[in-house]
């Protein structure tokens, strides 16, 4: 992997991954940009103690446009996007409407390709390593800024999901406290070691893998399955089967074996509802432990991807129960959703 760093016009980072190590990347960004103004404001709900970010300048950002005005693709044919080359591999670069800032933090955007009709399951497993490696990178460099307590690498798919912007991107937030969700987690961790004296992870993964019901693929290194009590009607947990706390810790065997494994993944979401269907809409989330909190080396490091439909033209709204009283209802049985992710493996 080529690592180049470079900025655009208006200050913010740009960085290029690339898998061939003679790339050449020198287009200098020719928008006439002003300097980027935030108003990103973190607040505590003094009842339930977790934050909210305040960011009134993300009203003007970008709203589906159409493809040939994509700022994510590559800048080609007298139109400048915000990755001047006129192709990459993987680009990452600072989110010019970020949900966190400065001293509030950082946002990042996650290009997978130049390639705008494509989805991350259209990608060869060369490709899909690249970015792992910079999903690896971008937490190493992220865990060294000092605001920085935890850092979130997700991809949102689909209009559905809320996505803005069409091409395949993720997104990275570097957040300067611990998440509300990654708290619960080390809770329940804490709470688990302390009576039985074991890891509740690894006690999880045990369980799932003996009973096989919910696995829905396995390999040498990692494991995924439908969680026992699963929130979302599709929704897949893929771990690494030796712990480790983040991205960085992964090991070379983990590492070669995950483009496979995920990609797979990936392209049985599309298949779930049959031919015919639109690209499914998921949401895959890295969670990582924290950098300085407590209990940090009891934390698994896992993906979660799950999607929003529940059926064929049918969404699960989070309505009433859920998001009133975060108290989930779920129309699809766990084991049923293995079953049929199991049913539309590749052949």
């Amino acid at each position: 992997m080529k690592k180049t760093v470079t900025r655009l016009a208006d200050g913010r980072e740009l960085i290029y991954y690339d898998s061939r190590d003679d790339a050449v990347r020198d287009a200098v960004d020719r928008r006439p940009l002003g300097p980027v103004a935030t108003t990103s404001e973190i607040r505590r709900d003094p009842l339930l103690g977790d934050a909210v970010a305040i960011a009134s300048h993300r009203q003007t950002r970008t709203y589906l446009p159409p493809a040939d005005q994509c700022p994510l693709c590559p800048s080609r044919d007298g139109r400048l996007s915000e990755i001047p080359d006129s192709g990459y591999d993987v680009a990452v670069f600072e989110n010019r409407f970020p949900s966190l800032a400065g001293d509030a933090g950082r946002c990042e955007v996650v290009c997978f390709t130049s390639d705008h009709d494509a989805s991350f399951a259209d990608l060869s497993e060369e490709q899909a390593a690249l970015v792992l490696d910079a999903w690896t990178d971008r937490t190493a460099e992220l865990a060294e800024l000092p605001q920085v307590e935890q850092v979130f690498v997700f991809e949102n798919r689909g209009a559905e999901i809320g996505v803005t912007l069409g091409h395949p991107h993720g997104q990275i937030y570097a957040y300067p406290f611990v998440t509300p969700r990654t708290e619960l987690m080390l809770r329940s961790v804490r709470e688990h070691g302390a009576e039985t004296g074991r890891n509740l992870f690894d006690e999880i993964v045990g369980r799932e893998t003996a009973a096989g019901t919910r696995v829905v693929l396995e390999s040498e290194h990692w494991i995924a399955f439908v969680p026992y009590a699963a929130h979302w009607p599709y929704e897949v947990h893929l771990y690494p089967r030796h712990r480790v706390p983040d991205l960085r810790a992964l090991d070379d065997a983990a590492r070669a074996e995950f483009p496979r494994l995920y990609l797979e993944l990936l392209k049985r979401f599309d298949r779930l509802f049959g031919e015919g269907e639109p690209p499914t809409p998921y949401i895959a989330a890295w969670h990582q432990a924290p950098f300085r909190a407590a209990g940090r080396d009891d934390f698994a490091l896992h993906l979660e991807l799950f999607t929003v439909r529940r059926t064929s033209g049918k969404l699960k709204f989070l309505a009433g129960s859920e998001s009133g009283m975060s108290v989930f209802i779920n129309d699809v049985p766990p084991e049923t959703a293995a079953e049929r992710l199991r049913e539309v493996a590749s052949e």
